[in-house]
């Protein structure tokens, strides 16, 4: 294992790809001009950047463009639809800056930039305080946007919170300081969760993090029991575990929090087996399980990179191994990129339950697939044979409402169906988890 050079602003800042020289590297490192072309057009619409260790550590070129890692980050045509990719492209060939900047303004809008009424609902209305970087969907949990985390050392191709890395500032949500968090935290004494996210906090130098990190040791705050820090670090940049003193004084933070009786958990955004095994990574997960934190991963199961029971199933082993609790499969959202990754509900399904078959208990710890959707996070359990045709079996693993938590219902059965909101309820008795507007359906 080789590391970067020393210092923090090593560990903290590796060398990335983005804008046009990512698409030079394209067709440098492919050979192909018309997926150089490609991906200089879908750039301007979606955000892409590639950190120096996913370019040599992760993808293999031999097999790229196919190559799940390459999938996984890099820009690919059929992530816009062909009206709107032409839209765009012609205005990039005219060199038209303006006409550039309408179409790609139509198309992120087109888009669904923030799915699940994140915005309308998520968003805590309080007259009081601008809690714009925050989130409180559920009572007991509280997401927190810090300003400064709102990047990443790469960017994932289906991310659903894209809209927080493209230039349009009224789409990004941010909270400018740690007293936004903390105010209404003491105002809100339900809360035992905390959740970092962006963006990656692992982005941020560790003094900014535990400006965040540490009012949450402070009197009155006891009931905030457990931290919870979203990152996908260990995958696209694990020196920020392993090189330098901004590495060893994060760890150090991690340490006082869990003296300090707090549950830590490190929520690893984990997509393929390829990202565990490099001796850096398998480094920096040793280095953060000695921290008493404990490593919990997710990722959606999305076409081209991760779309067989086989990966999921070596995912989970690898994760086992390395001390990382396997914990969400989820589904691709609505957003985005979702033409190229998404897949139907039953497909999904179908996945998740050929890699059950090929572990042992200890990796069947995932729960799946799971659609974060506007009621909650809705598991799809199976499917089943009724009265009157096949179903799916449904259950709230949270809810808005939390009375529904842990309530089998049912789904008319849809070969086609991606998402939540093409569902509908199997009979009248489901009807109350779809709302009141949406049709039993009627076969």
């Amino acid at each position: 294992m080789t590391l970067p050079a020393n210092g923090d602003r090593a560990a903290l800042a590796p060398k990335s790809v983005s804008g046009d020289r990512l698409c030079r590297l394209v067709g440098e490192r492919t050979g192909d001009t018309d997926l150089a072309h490609d991906a200089r057009v879908v750039s301007q619409v979606l955000p892409f950047k590639v950190s120096s260790y996913v370019v040599d550590e992760l993808i293999d070129w031999d097999l790229a463009p196919n190559d799940p890692i390459y999938r996984l980050t890099f820009p690919h045509r059929d992530m816009l639809d062909i009206e709107h990719f032409e839209l765009v492209e012609e205005a990039v060939l005219a060199g038209d800056k303006e006409g550039i900047r309408q179409a790609v303004t139509k198309v992120q809008y087109a888009l669904n930039p923030h799915p699940s009424n994140q915005l309308s609902m998520n968003v805590p209305q309080d007259e009081e305080l601008d809690a714009w970087g925050l989130q409180h969907k559920y009572p007991e949990t509280l997401l927190v946007f810090p300003r400064q985390g709102q990047t990443c050392h790469s960017y994932c191709g289906y991310c659903f919170r894209w809209a927080q890395f493209v230039e349009r500032p009224e789409l990004k949500q941010a909270v400018p300081a740690p007293e936004t968090m903390t105010n209404y935290i003491s105002r809100h004494p339900e809360i035992t969760d905390v959740l970092l996210t962006g963006g990656d906090p692992l982005v941020m130098r560790t003094d900014l993090l535990a400006s965040y990190l540490e009012p949450l040791l402070e009197p009155g705050r006891e009931h905030v029991e457990t931290i919870r820090i979203g990152t996908k670090a260990l995958s696209f940049w694990p020196y920020r575990l392993l090189a330098g003193p901004e590495a060893d004084s994060l760890l150090r933070l991690l340490e006082r929090l869990t003296a300090a009786g707090k549950h830590v958990a490190m929520m690893l955004h984990l997509s393929h087996p390829t990202e565990l095994k490099t001796d850096a990574v398998k480094a920096a997960l040793s280095r953060l399980a000695s921290t008493g934190a404990v490593l919990r991963a997710q990722a959606p199961v999305v076409r081209h990179v991760n779309d067989d029971p086989h990966t999921w199933a070596e995912l989970w082993q690898a994760e086992v191994r390395n001390g990382v609790v396997p914990y969400y499969m989820f589904v691709e959202r609505d957003t985005g990129a979702r033409r190229y990754y998404g897949m139907p509900l039953a497909t999904a399904t179908e996945i998740y339950r050929g890699a059950l078959q090929r572990v042992s208990g200890l990796g069947r710890t995932a729960r799946g697939p799971v659609m974060s959707a506007t009621p909650g996070k809705v598991a799809i359990d199976g499917v089943v044979e009724l009265d009157r045709g096949p179903a799916f079996a449904l259950r709230m693993l949270q809810a808005r409402r939390p009375e529904m938590v842990g309530r089998p219902f049912f789904a008319a059965y849809d070969p086609h169906a991606q998402w939540w909101d093409e569902l509908r309820p199997y009979g009248t008795r489901d009807r109350e988890f779809f709302g009141a507007d949406v049709e039993v359906d009627a076969r």
